[in-house]
């Protein structure tokens, strides 16, 4: 069974990747407190910004380490601004290189919100987030 902390939520509202769970990241820096707006109006501070990988692969770089998040945010626009195209269909949501048109990342979609298991990523998948 998947662990919800491992879950990210597919997310166009905000406009950088976000985790309240710094056990997450790798290369953590610590960061002066900056503030943040959530959707609900709530504000919450930003400690830090790392990046999502394993071993010596970094998979998803600048993740901002937030508190008072409620879920790990991916950002559709900051995937899309990679160079990948997003297709969304009822069940699932397809992240596929735009060059290949080779799907790289699924997401499932789960009570109406498209969301990726991080453990599922593999370092062969290090040049989609990184360049």
């Amino acid at each position: 069974m998947t662990s919800k902390k491992q879950l990210w939520y597919l997310d166009n509202g905000c406009s950088k990747h976000m985790t309240r769970d710094a056990s997450q990241l790798i290369n953590l820096k610590l960061k002066p407190a900056r503030f943040v707006t959530y959707v609900d109006n709530n504000r919450g501070r930003i400690l830090g910004v790392g990046d999502i990988g394993g071993d010596d692969d970094v998979i998803i770089k600048d993740v901002l380490l937030g508190d008072g998040l409620k879920h790990n945010l991916l950002i559709i626009s900051q995937l899309c601004d990679k160079g990948y195209n997003i297709t969304f269909k009822p069940d699932l949501c397809l992240i596929a290189d735009s060059k290949t048109s080779e799907a790289v990342l699924v997401g499932k979609r789960v009570n109406n919100v498209y969301m990726l298991n991080v453990s599922c990523i593999t370092s062969s998948m290090n040049y989609f987030f990184s360049h």
